[in-house]
């Protein structure tokens, strides 16, 4: 029963969830990498600073702002704008109809491009410029603050104990780095989620233009966190609509037998736009190569490599800024693909750990749990449950067509991004 004394809660963020002041939500939450607000990006972007845009929030204008969310939410639903008295994120809200209390964990805001990441607020006229009445964000608490205690209401739909402290909680990807054993300088996590996160662990808070700025769940720790929008989602739209619904063991079946480099065709993994590190919401999918011999089994094999070989573009860009690497870690429910993850090691040429077990971010957020209650002294005593399942090292036999692969990845997109816009209004109609 010790390990049900103590909740918290995690979820993506920062994901807008608009509520009426009886706490009824209003509409589906907008997601952080919903791209219907590309028109807003660019309105903030011109209405910005960037050097102070980045200076106090340690980013750039993006999709995963709140801002230009929110002005697409006036222009399309402004009557859904009118009717919010609560804006909250995934995570904070269930955290809500377990205590009856309002909060926003500090990476909400963090990554919201609202909050001065240095004085620890919220940016007044920035609240102004974009319509959010201040009233309207709950109070910023730390991951391992207790918010409140978990109502009978709550036990009686959740068999929780009444009276349970509630923490703050954790962003998915941050407490999955937790639970991942990311502690030192150097450590990098890549996530094989639904998109593609890579973290890694600094000791400074220096944000990266190129990159999200995250406080680690652990006090004196920062993540500096790349965040593609599609990895494990494009694997199972090809899936579902390209293979017939085949299952993803028969996929990697097929595309073991496909030599490295499928086969000379190199895919863009953009099928949501992209986040990190090109901030592109136009950005769109392409297979590049494609010949009549080729096979599902060759296009399947070149979706893996594009998700790699976007890991690799974020780890050159660290390497670039000087941020040496001491480990690389694997994550999410694409890691239990072997052919994915010894694709990943040939790709980045390094060593690739795959942490075994699939509690990830809710092992996370359960340790910030027993830390806020003093179930843990240190944060260093996670360690106890990260295990390697298996470790994968780079074939050098590969090494060469990589290179090549990955030159022509890079160069993919730079001649392409030209067009997208001009794709999209096609798409649109107009």
């Amino acid at each position: 029963d010790v390990y049900k004394r103590q909740v918290g809660v995690t979820g993506m963020v920062p994901a807008m969830v608009l509520l009426d002041g009886d706490g009824r939500v209003l509409r589906p939450a907008i997601l952080m990498n919903d791209a219907r607000a590309s028109a807003e990006v660019e309105e903030l972007r011109a209405a910005v600073d960037p050097d102070e845009f980045f200076a106090r929030t340690g980013g750039t204008p993006n999709q995963q702002n709140i801002e230009p969310r929110w002005r697409w939410l006036a222009k399309h639903e402004p009557e859904v704008v009118e009717k919010t008295a609560y804006l909250c994120g995934s995570y904070d809200y269930i955290t809500h109809l377990l205590t009856g209390v309002w909060s926003l964990e500090r990476n909400w805001a963090v990554e919201s491009g609202l909050y001065d990441i240095r004085q620890h607020e919220w940016i007044a006229p920035w609240l102004d410029r974009a319509g959010i009445r201040a009233g309207t964000l709950p109070p910023v608490r730390r991951p391992s603050d207790i918010v409140g205690q978990v109502t009978e209401e709550a036990a009686g739909a959740t068999s929780l104990p009444a009276g349970a402290p509630v923490v703050a909680g954790s962003a998915d990807h941050v407490a999955a780095a937790l639970a991942a054993g990311l502690a030192e300088r150097g450590d990098t996590l890549l996530k094989f989620g639904g998109g593609g996160d890579i973290l890694y662990c600094a000791d400074d808070p220096t944000p990266d233009r190129r990159f999200y700025f995250d406080e680690h769940d652990v006090p004196g720790l920062y993540l500096i966190n790349g965040c593609m929008a599609a990895s494990g989602s494009l694997v199972k739209w090809f899936a579902a609509e390209l293979a017939g619904g085949a299952p993803l063991s028969e996929l990697d079946r097929e595309a073991a037998g496909v030599p490295a480099g499928a086969g000379g065709i190199v895919a863009l993994p953009y099928a949501l736009g992209e986040k990190t590190p090109i901030f592109d919401p136009l950005a769109r999918a392409v297979f590049a190569g494609v010949m009549l011999h080729h096979t599902r089994a060759h296009l399947y094999r070149a979706v893996l490599e594009a998700v790699c070989y976007g890991f690799q573009h974020h780890l050159d860009l660290l390497a670039e800024a000087g941020r040496p690497i001491r480990r690389v870690l694997a994550t999410d429910g694409g890691s239990r693909s072997d052919l994915w993850m010894q694709i990943a090691a040939d790709i980045t040429g390094r060593r690739v750990e795959v942490v075994a077990g699939e509690a990830g971010s809710a092992l996370g957020a359960a340790f910030v749990a027993g830390i806020g209650v003093g179930l843990f002294e240190r944060w260093g005593e996670v360690t106890r449950f990260a295990e390697v399942r298996r470790a994968f090292e780079p074939d050098p036999a590969n090494a060469t067509i990589y290179r090549a692969g990955y030159s022509a990845y890079r160069e993919l997109y730079a001649r392409l991004s030209s067009l997208f816009p001009t794709l999209g209004r096609i798409e649109s109609g107009g």
